[in-house]
């Protein structure tokens, strides 16, 4: 369902006209003349940001009341924000799995995040059908830019094995725990996979030990190239240079996730004119990550340089003339985390929502989710469609005006993009996470699900139930009081999880 505020409603009977006149003329192979649509590309550019570990409640949009988010806020005043959208998965590999593969939690092939050192995670399979590799094939320019975590080098799972163009950042998760890296890796399609070294940079990056609390591997040592902003960079510069033919721009940024680390000018927005902290401070474990001893100021910094740089991306769309013939969507991997110092309490980052990251929770899972495109997605609305990530593939076929493979587990989400009120939904959304002890969780309509331990209980694991709609905080568990539900529950878990040797959830 889609909520408009009346004070901003336009002539979107108009753009859905022009949008119409769009696809009819590509699938009749016409090619649409200016006075027919208010673009110029029968099909439309996709943009795709993932923050890493950024909360639900972290941006001003979504409630945030203590951290500076002006352009995202802007994006969502000028486009939808979807209020109902969830990640793949409660960390962030299998979440870019279910992504880009289009299945969910239950059948997708990484599942958590297994590391293959001295750098990557377990790759994806040859022959995978990805998002990117779609649009590869039916004339997009497709670039990567910035947190992989599918695949390591020489693998099956390198981003130029799995329809990029190119990519450029970090192939391994570790190393993008750290934010002044010795060097990122450049992947062409075609080319030898080659090391960009960051000049001045230098960063013990060998393994810590499990019983770390405090850095003592893993720190960087001198700073010189802020990772996220070297990558950044590279992304601009793949919109300079496909500016005149369609594109799929992969954006997964590995801010805010620790180490909390930022750039000096940055941190300076939330520090008081001693440079001390704007507030009361009190740090969380650092696990392994680099010693911050202002996480509420850095954790906050981070999100508002990310939003400084979505604020440029969105120029640089105006300033080259194809902001309305590309779509920008802006989400996150998971809800925000309790790592490197910071615990997602501190700034209310999850917002009313229970948990975080590695939970199935909703704090763990649903996560803010904006889309901005001007002239078709209407500005200053909000959509409550309950939706995920494994959705993106076959919204972005239709708009590509591409056939998405059969099997896949997502629904296109075009009829809540464009408005026309037609939009199918979901009978179920799952999923599952094999560490702790194995869970699964189950949204159907206002109900959701949580089993626990199921490792050690798959066939009688108790179920936890909440009606979102009136407990979105899920404090009050209700299964002894639906017990036809609570059943229902676990058969559509039954129903949805395929076994995988490598992820295991029972066995």
């Amino acid at each position: 369902m889609i909520r408009t505020d009346k004070s901003k409603i336009t002539s979107s009977w108009f753009r859905l006209a022009a949008f119409t006149v769009l696809i009819l003329a590509f699938q009749s192979g016409c090619n649409p003349t200016a006075e027919d649509v208010s673009y110029e590309q029968t099909k439309p550019n996709i943009i795709y940001i993932i923050a890493d570990d950024l909360g639900y409640g972290d941006l001003g949009s979504f409630g945030q009341q203590q951290i500076q988010t002006p352009n995202l806020d802007r994006m969502a005043a000028e486009g939808m924000r979807f209020t109902q959208h969830y990640s793949g998965s409660t960390v962030c590999a299998p979440a870019r799995s279910v992504l880009l593969t289009g299945h969910h939690s239950g059948r997708t092939q990484i599942r958590g995040n297994r590391e293959q050192l001295p750098i990557g995670q377990y790759p994806l399979m040859y022959g995978t059908v990805t998002t990117s590799k779609l649009l590869q094939e039916n004339g997009y320019a497709t670039g990567g830019f910035g947190k992989w975590g599918l695949g390591y080098p020489g693998s099956s799972g390198v981003p130029s094995l799995q329809g990029f163009d190119e990519f450029f950042g970090f192939l391994g998760q570790r190393r993008a725990h750290f934010f002044y890296p010795e060097f990122l890796f450049h992947d062409v399609k075609g080319e030898e996979l080659k090391k960009v070294y960051l000049e001045g940079n230098v960063v013990d990056d060998t393994p810590p030990s499990p019983t770390f609390t405090r850095p003592g591997s893993g720190r960087p040592i001198e700073r010189v190239h802020y990772s996220a902003d070297v990558i950044h960079n590279e992304a601009m510069r793949f919109l300079d240079e496909n500016r005149d033919s369609p594109f799929f721009l992969f954006y997964p940024t590995q801010i805010p996730h620790a180490s909390l680390t930022v750039p000096d000018e940055t941190l300076a927005l939330y520090l008081d004119e001693d440079g001390n902290s704007i507030f009361e401070e009190d740090p969380h474990n650092f696990g392994h990550y680099t010693e911050q001893f202002m996480p509420k100021a850095a954790y906050a910094a981070m999100v508002t340089h990310l939003d400084m740089q979505v604020g440029e991306i969105l120029d640089k769309l105006e300033e080259l003339g194809i902001a309305g013939n590309t779509l920008v969507i802006f989400t996150s991997d998971n809800g925000s985390h309790s790592e490197g110092g910071y615990h997602y309490t501190m700034l209310d980052s999850n917002g009313p929502l229970r948990g975080g990251k590695r939970d199935l929770y909703e704090g763990g899972i649903r996560v803010p989710t904006i889309a901005w495109w001007p002239g078709i997605v209407e500005a200053g609305t909000v959509s409550d469609h309950i939706s995920g990530f494994q959705d993106m593939l076959p919204t972005f076929a239709e708009l590509a005006g591409i056939a998405p493979p059969p099997g896949i587990d997502g629904i296109s989400m075009v009829p809540s993009l464009l408005g026309t009120g037609d939009q199918k939904e979901h009978e179920y959304l799952y999923w599952e996470f094999h560490e702790q002890g194995g869970k699964q969780a189950v949204r159907w309509d206002d109900w959701k699900a949580v089993r626990l331990n199921v490792r050690a209980n798959p066939d009688n694991a108790p179920v936890e139930l909440y009606n979102l709609s009136d407990d979105i905080g899920e404090e009050n568990n209700v299964a002894d009081n639906h017990p036809e539900i609570a059943e229902r529950m676990v058969e559509f878990m039954r129903e949805a999880h395929i076994p995988n040797k490598v992820f295991p959830l029972f066995e």
